[in-house]
């Protein structure tokens, strides 16, 4: 009886630096400022801390895993259910926060839309919503996990194990922390392992339409194909 041709094996493409997986948890931190109008709003914008801006804009993301209503950040869910001022909150659903490396700028866009509306609407800034906007606050504390990859398969491996802290903390967190328009997955990808087409894939997949967990999936399904090749 013949035996089948022994195949030959593939060797793994090994990364220059491995890639550690951290975690993360935000302590909330909920301050005695609040606001009623529009104009109170526009006043707390100007004024608070960076670490508010973050929170009621980036950290969303984390904290509901998915955007309903279609409003994809705090400031335009308010504006929409407790101000009733669709238009204003459709011009702050429009922000994309991945446009964005610094919470300087994000400001400087929140600020420009609320000021321009109001200067069209201008009863509408100082009618008392229904309910108050409390502005808040948080601080990013990381956590390492012990999942390190130092190639595809060990990478892919790590990413079915962490939890959605982890995927948030490095593909969406990670874009004003690199100061860059991606994420520590794509960057690790193309600087450590030459694989600029699987980095841009992944960086493509959209945090908006998707979970965080289909995010996760997303990213595996690049990785599935990049492995397939090898």
């Amino acid at each position: 009886m013949a035996t089948a041709p022994k195949l030959p094996t593939t060797t793994p493409r090994w990364a220059r630096s491995p890639f550690y997986f951290n975690s993360a948890a935000h302590l909330l931190r909920v301050g005695c400022e609040k606001a009623t109008t529009l104009m109170e709003l526009l006043e707390a914008i100007r004024t608070c801390p960076e670490s508010t801006i973050f929170q009621h804009t980036f950290q969303t993301l984390a904290e509901h895993h998915f955007i309903s209503s279609g409003f994809s950040n705090d400031f335009s869910h308010w504006a929409f259910a407790s101000c009733n001022e669709v238009e204003l909150a459709e011009r702050l659903a429009s922000i994309d926060v991945r446009e964005f490396t610094s919470i300087a700028t994000l400001r400087e866009r929140l600020i420009h839309i609320i000021e321009s509306y109001l200067q069209k609407n201008s009863r509408a800034a100082t009618r008392v919503a229904m309910e108050p906007f409390y502005v808040m606050a948080s601080d990013l504390v990381v956590v390492p996990t012990p999942y390190i990859a130092r190639n595809l398969e060990e990478f892919a491996d790590g990413l079915h194990k962490v939890s959605i802290h982890a995927i948030y903390y490095h593909f969406i967190d990670a874009r004003l922390r690199l100061k860059l328009n991606s994420n520590d997955f794509s960057i690790w990808l193309e600087k450590e392992l030459d694989l600029p087409q699987a980095a841009d894939k992944i960086n493509r997949i959209d945090i908006y339409t998707s979970t965080l967990e289909e995010v996760r999936r997303g990213i595996l399904k690049v990785l599935e194909t990049e492995m397939s090749r090898e």
